[in-house]
């Protein structure tokens, strides 16, 4: 591990500056549980880490009658014990207690987890120069592909690896964003870019720029979520797929549908012609099972898996016969 600088933000608008004078070599520092491992494998070699764990207003969580506000830096220990977000927002609270272990959800914030780096092990290898750091080659397209993604691969077949950036994309989250240029606010789904955007990168943060805090809208009471996880582990392991569902039901028909799938594409994947499908269907016509594969219609796996497309439409099948209450099948 090389040398760097260790530096106390205090504010964001130093934070802010310090990362927008050092572009490539200033980082900025939540928990540290991704950003430290990079450092560790030789990944990344920054000059400075600025520490935003004093920044005011960036930690805590604010119920009110309009939703909910999260700052950044808010850990996702505090997310799991907030009796209230288990109430009202059972999927979020169901995605926070599948990350990792109870260690890394003590110090690991909700910002971190949403703008962690890809968990690829030919990104996450100094010995590969491949094309999220600038090589010429997607060592996963001819090579040992088993985590990687099904869908949006261009180029570079990562898999986003947040559990909960699903979810929030899934109960129409939106994302603060403070840099040099002031504060903008856009939906968390913009937020997330996949490689035909810019192959390095995963997020629309700019120059300088920090995601600041994350507003979810009141749920209505025709509400109904979960999230559900597909991982080799029981516990401490990122998801082979996952998937956000939340359907609006009004009487006996879907009014809205939201399905988002998670570990299978380079962004979180909002399963579009599922969504419309489901859009107006009578409760008791749905078929779910038709709907799990409507899901995955696009996927391109690669060579190592193709398994992936049945465990996502499994899991769409299995999210929505939850939330629908009749077999799984129909």
């Amino acid at each position: 591990m090389n040398p760097f600088r260790f530096v106390d933000a205090g504010s964001t608008d130093h934070a802010v500056s310090l990362l927008e004078a050092d572009p490539s070599g200033a980082r900025p520092l939540a928990g540290g549980t991704d950003l430290m491992g990079e450092i560790k494998e030789g990944v990344v070699e920054p000059a400075t880490l600025v520490s935003l764990a004093s920044l005011p207003g960036m930690s805590g969580v604010e119920h009110s009658p309009d939703g909910l506000a999260i700052g950044a830096m808010t850990t996702l220990a505090e997310l799991e014990a907030d009796d209230a977000i288990a109430r009202d927002y059972p999927a979020l609270a169901q995605a926070v207690a599948s990350v990792a272990t109870p260690q890394i959800r003590n110090v690991g914030t909700l910002g971190g987890n949403l703008c962690q780096r890809p968990r690829c092990w030919y990104y996450r290898s100094p010995l590969f120069d491949c094309r999220k750091k600038g090589g010429a080659i997607c060592f996963a397209v001819n090579g040992s592909s088993k985590y990687h993604a099904i869908l949006g691969g261009v180029d570079c077949y990562i898999v986003h690896p947040s559990d909960v950036a699903p979810v929030l994309i899934a109960l129409d989250a939106t994302a603060t964003i403070t840099g040099p240029a002031g504060t903008r606010t856009l939906p968390l789904e913009k937020f997330f870019a996949g490689p035909e955007r810019d192959i390095e990168a995963e997020t629309v943060l700019e120059n300088g720029e920090l995601l600041t805090s994350v507003f979810i809208p009141t749920p209505d009471s025709a509400l109904r979520s979960v999230y559900l996880k597909a991982r080799e582990r029981r516990t401490q392991d990122f998801a082979l797929a996952s998937v956000a569902a939340g359907l609006h039901v009004a009487g006996d028909v879907v009014d809205r549908a939201s399905l988002v799938l998670g570990g299978v594409a380079p962004t979180p994947w909002r399963a579009t012609a599922a969504e419309d499908a489901l859009r107006g269907a009578p409760v008791a016509g749905v078929n779910a099972d038709a709907i799990g594969q409507l899901a995955v219609r696009d996927a391109r796996p690669l060579r190592d898996n193709h398994f992936k497309v049945r465990l996502a439409a499994s899991l769409v099948r299995r999210a929505l016969a939850t939330l629908l209450g009749h077999s799984a099948g129909r």
